[in-house]
């Protein structure tokens, strides 16, 4: 066009005219610049890497990305939890954890976070708990009523809660947390025999946190202070690492336990199953577009390569369905065929149309599923071990009772003296002015996990 900065007017003053389909296109667009942000990570950063195998455990997989020397590249993605797009970066909120590994058998997505517990183990509770996280609906404030009343009627909440306002639940930055995939998962080897694992990512960095002050002299001066500091590290050419490790526990170690092992608000004991060093994770490089290769990243626990599997977590097998159809909602249908999420590996699939069809399909016969024309057929070599499930299907109650404190405890009396007075400083202050029934009945939590911890809580709200 000859003018990109002035509409079509009749004289210099005079109204625009209706032909001038160059301003309208240029408005049209921008209110349709933007997609839906995600309920939950709303606002993170990411970085493109590499990962690395150094260790050997072919003989519990036979995932190819998981053999000695394998390197992978790999897409991560940080983030916080509860907060909008527009949210200051160190708030005190559980961060995402997100690896997607372009792998050559597909992608693998490990959608984890900078903790190793959630904070419930049943996805019908999740819809809840976002919305006691979320903004009252009269107000539109965050209401700490709402996220303590929640929790103080989810008792297998308490293990996350008392990691969450520990030091560990303020990280500094991205580059200086933990990354867990908190969930357990399976391993096939080639004698198609499954072990359990579960996968931890451990700084390089080291762990630095900030403290409550700490984190609003932060905000007061830089509400994007975690995602700058990725930024700018990757561009110093500061690259951060991460180690790979791994737990395993066999089935039948699974059954002796006396916890569910699938139960995500526990982990599992490390000496017991001790950390198996498996590799290293290394991040290069920044996206060259922000939008394209972090807004339109996807990620689903339910992208699985051969030699790993999902395990019987009924909160893990919640998010397959979950996280599937909100990609499909906030991206479009055909998301996964987008540069940035789209596999490495070639790709044999019926789907047919549907927003976002990027290609154009080969000329076949074969658009349909048993067909006589050649096309792609599933391929028996690819079956998983049965899982040993027996039982009445009802609608369990998953309270445990004091079995929910029993790992928050261990945890506490980890810590040192003056963690611990942070830890009941912090709860303090998260839970002024909430209802003193609501404060009661979750002190009532503390104090199961420690009198001591308890009390001083108590103390410190006047109650």
């Amino acid at each position: 066009m000859a003018d990109s900065q002035h509409s079509i007017t009749a004289g210099p003053r005079g109204p625009i005219l209706l032909q001038d389909y160059q301003m309208a296109e240029k408005l049209a667009y921008l209110a349709r610049e933007r997609i839906p942000e995600r309920v939950l990570h709303a606002k993170g950063a990411a970085a493109l890497g590499k990962l690395r195998i150094t260790g050997d455990i072919a003989r519990h997989t036979r995932a190819h990305f998981l053999q000695p020397g394998r390197v992978t590249p790999v897409l991560v993605r940080f983030s916080g939890l509860t907060g909008e797009r527009g949210c200051a970066d160190a708030e005190r909120d559980m961060r995402g954890f997100a690896v997607k590994a372009y792998t050559e058998e597909g992608n693998w997505d490990l959608v984890g976070s900078h903790l190793p517990v959630a904070c419930i183990r049943d996805p019908q509770k999740f819809p809840d708990l976002v919305r006691a996280l979320k903004r009252h609906p009269v107000s539109h404030l965050r209401s700490p009523t709402a996220m303590w009343d929640f929790w103080s009627l989810s008792p297998e909440s308490i293990h996350q809660i008392v990691m969450l306002f520990s030091d560990r639940g303020l990280p500094s930055s991205y580059r200086h947390m933990h990354g867990y995939g908190a969930h357990g998962f399976g391993l096939i080897n080639d004698a198609n025999e499954r072990c359990w694992v579960k996968f931890h990512f451990k700084t390089r960095q080291g762990i630095r946190c900030l403290t409550d002050a700490q984190a609003r002299a932060t905000i007061a001066e830089d509400r994007e202070s975690a995602q700058r500091d990725l930024f700018e590290a990757i561009e110093r050419g500061e690259h951060p690492r991460w180690s790979l490790h791994v737990q395993l526990m066999s089935q039948q170690q699974a059954e002796a336990l006396s916890f569910d092992a699938f139960d995500p608000t526990k982990v599992w004991p490390q000496d017991e199953f001790p950390l198996v060093e498996l590799g290293e994770l290394t991040l290069d490089a920044n996206p060259d577009n922000y939008f394209a290769q972090v807004e339109q990243a996807t990620f689903n626990p339910a992208h699985m390569v051969p030699g790993l599997c999902i395990s019987p977590d009924r909160l893990l097998q919640g998010r397959l369905l979950a996280y599937a159809d909100a990609q499909r909602y906030r991206v479009g249908t055909h998301h996964a065929a987008l540069p940035v999420n789209r596999p490495r590996a070639p790709v044999h699939t019926y789907h047919a149309d549907g927003a976002m069809r990027l290609d154009v399909p080969p000329r076949t016969d074969a658009y349909y599923e048993p067909n006589s024309f050649g096309g792609p057929r599933p391929d028996r070599q690819h079956a998983e071990p049965a899982l040993p499930l027996s039982g009445d299907a009802a609608r369990f109650d998953d309270r445990q009772g004091l079995g929910d404190y029993v790992q928050a405890t261990a945890l506490y009396r980890r810590m040192g003296s003056a963690e611990r007075e942070r830890l009941a400083a912090n709860v303090a202050a998260a839970m002024a002015g909430v209802p003193e029934t609501i404060q009661r009945r979750q002190i009532e939590h503390f104090r199961l996990v420690d009198a001591v911890l308890g009390q001083a809580i108590a103390a410190q709200l006047g109650i």
